[in-house]
């Protein structure tokens, strides 16, 4: 596996408190942007294959908009049910104004 920092997109494109979807490889990640600090998980819920990016973010977590399972952001743990499977999470730094990530 490729072990260099990926350039995803720039600060700009992921509003706080709020997620996207952006491609890396050939991965489909979401970016959540949480009081100014970036995240990445995987893009696809471990429960229903759905976008994560088209979910809604509220206090840390993000919400499946497909059976309202609730990920923890930061850790990529399952919160409720219906999900019995964490997401994986993915290294971020900022560089002036990019946000890079680390796939390993």
């Amino acid at each position: 596996m490729n072990n260099e920092w990926i350039k995803v997109a720039s600060l700009a494109e992921v509003p706080e408190d709020d997620v996207i979807g952006v491609m890396a490889q050939d991965r489909e990640l979401a970016l959540y942007n949480l009081d100014g600090e970036i995240f990445a998980t995987d893009n696809i819920c471990t429960h229903g294959h759905a976008r994560l990016s088209d979910g809604f973010v509220e206090d840390g977590e993000i919400e499946c908009p497909l059976h309202q399972g609730k990920f923890c952001i930061k850790s990529g743990k399952a919160m409720c049910e219906p999900l019995t499977e964490d997401i994986r999470t993915y290294p971020t730094k900022v560089e002036g104004n990019e946000i890079l990530i680390l796939i390993g």
